[in-house]
C-alpha cells in the first residue's frame, strides 16, 4: 500500500517529537558540578570518561557554597574546606545525600620562573619589596585561610597582613604571580605544577595550618552515582598526576 501525503506528514511530525522527548531526556541525564577552582584541571578530566556529559561550575569554596545555598541546580558539590562544607549541609534547601573526602592538597609560595628559593618564611617581607604577597581573601577563600594560619604559626601575620593581594579565589592570586602583578603568592602547589610561568620558592608545612581536603557532597541519585566515580581507582590516578594527595576519611 502506498504511503499518503498525510501519513509521511504524520510521520514527519512523529519523529521529530522523538526527537524533542529524545534530547530532552539526554539533557536529564547530563551531570552538574560545582567545584573549587583548585580542581578543575582534575576534575575536567575526571568527568571526560564518565557515561554522560558532565557540566561544571569553578569559583571559589565560599562563592560556590553560597551558590548551592541559594538553590543552585547541582548534582555534586566539591570544596576545598570541610568547614565551608559544614556550612553548606547547614544552609542548603536539601541535605546532601553523601559525602566524602575524593583529595588532599599542600601549600607553596610561588614566583615568577627562575626566581631563586626562599630560605625560610621571615624573607618574604624582604622578597616583597614593595609588591604584595598575593593569596585568596583569609575568611572566603580556604587557601588564603591556610595561609593565614601558617603566617600566624610563625609569627609573621602581623608584619604581612597589610601587604597582602587577597582575591576571590585561588587560581587568581597565581595569575597575579604568573602576571609579574605580584611577586610571590600563597597557592596550592597543585596550582604552581599546573602553570609554568611560576615556580615553588618554598614548601609550606603542613603542621603549619589545617589539613587541607576537598569533601565532595552528592545532592540527587544522579550525583550519588557521580560521586562514586570521583572515588575510583582511575579518578584516584588523575588527580594523582595533577599532584594532589590521597582524601583522608
Amino acid at each position: 500500500m502506498t504511503d499518503s501525503p498525510a501519513m509521511r506528514s504524520w510521520a514527519a511530525i512523529l519523529m521529530c517529537l522523538f526527537s524533542v522527548v529524545a534530547c530532552g531526556a539526554a539533557a536529564d541525564q547530563r551531570v552538574t558540578v560545582f567545584a573549587a577552582a583548585s580542581l578543575q584541571g582534575a576534575l575536567e578530566e575526571i568527568a571526560a570518561s564518565y557515561i554522560t556529559p558532565v557540566t561544571h561550575s569553578f569559583a571559589g569554596s565560599g562563592t560556590i557554597a553560597r551558590q548551592i545555598a541559594a538553590g543552585a541546580p547541582a548534582d555534586v558539590v566539591v570544596l576545598a574546606s570541610p568547614d565551608w562544607m559544614d556550612w553548606v549541609s547547614d544552609n542548603a534547601p536539601e541535605t546532601p545525600l553523601k559525602t566524602a573526602n575524593i583529595a588532599g592538597n599542600t601549600l607553596v609560595v610561588v614566583a615568577q620562573a627562575g626566581a631563586s628559593p626562599l630560605s625560610d618564611v621571615t624573607q618574604i617581607a624582604s622578597r616583597l619589596a614593595d609588591g604584595r604577597l598575593a593569596m585568596g581573601h583569609r575568611d572566603a577563600v580556604p587557601a588564603g585561610r591556610y595561609a593565614r594560619e601558617w603566617l600566624q604559626s610563625t609569627g609573621q601575620w602581623t608584619l604581612l597582613q597589610d601587604r597582602l593581594a587577597e582575591t576571590d579565589n585561588v587560581r587568581a592570586a597565581l595569575a597575579l604571580v604568573a602576571k609579574a602583578e605580584a611577586p610571590l603568592g600563597i597557592v596550592y602547589a597543585t596550582d604552581a605544577q599546573a602553570e609554568a610561568r611560576v615556580e615553588d620558592v618554598l614548601t609550606i608545612p603542613t603542621a603549619g595550618h589545617s589539613p587541607i581536603r576537598y569533601p565532595a557532597a552528592a545532592l540527587t541519585p544522579a550525583g550519588l552515582d557521580y560521586l562514586s566515580h570521583l572515588q575510583s581507582d582511575a579518578a584516584r590516578d588523575i588527580l594523582a598526576r595533577h599532584g594532589f594527595s590521597k582524601g583522608t576519611p
